[in-house]
């Protein structure tokens, strides 16, 4: 049902990392650099385990802003459920983390999961542009959740 492409309105962005003898900075984001629409309002950080797969799922309000940074390496798996959307019906993969640093956003409609592909456990870090549960978390969660339905057409492989 999906064709491969890339999405309307998801960014990639390489991320540089700064080495001297004290180790590494890396700039996850930049106000100047993204769309208002994506500024982040809070920040998490997982882990997940190797071979390990988050999702799918999607927001109706929230974009994500990942950052891939290591340690492991992750396949993300995006697909475009935006009936409005000029890329409709599409869906793109991104291998992103310890060996291809990377920060992500995923505007809202775009079902996402991501998979530890890297062999050892790996972290994620996540600035999305709404709080989670709404101001004080009394608020329902934005999250529309396909991963334990065995007839979803979201499918990773």
């Amino acid at each position: 049902m999906f064709k491969n492409g890339k999405i309307h309105d998801v960014m990639v962005k390489d991320l540089a990392k700064f080495i001297d003898e004290r180790g590494w900075l890396t700039e996850l984001y930049r106000e100047d650099e993204i769309d208002a629409r994506y500024v982040p309002v809070m920040s998490y950080i997982s882990m997940t385990q190797a071979d390990i797969a988050r999702g799918p799922h999607e927001h109706a309000d929230q974009a994500d802003c990942f950052a891939f940074i290591g340690p492991s390496d992750f396949k993300l798996y995006l697909w475009d459920n935006r009936k409005s959307s000029p890329t409709y019906g599409t869906r793109q993969i991104i291998y992103a983390g310890e060996n291809a640093p990377r920060s992500v956003i995923i505007p809202p409609g775009v079902v996402h999961a991501y998979r530890n592909v890297g062999g050892k456990p790996g972290m994620v870090v996540n600035l999305p542009n709404r709080l989670y549960a709404g101001k004080g978390k009394r608020e329902p969660v934005d999250e529309i959740r396909h991963e334990h339905d065995p007839q979803s057409i979201f499918q990773l492989d």
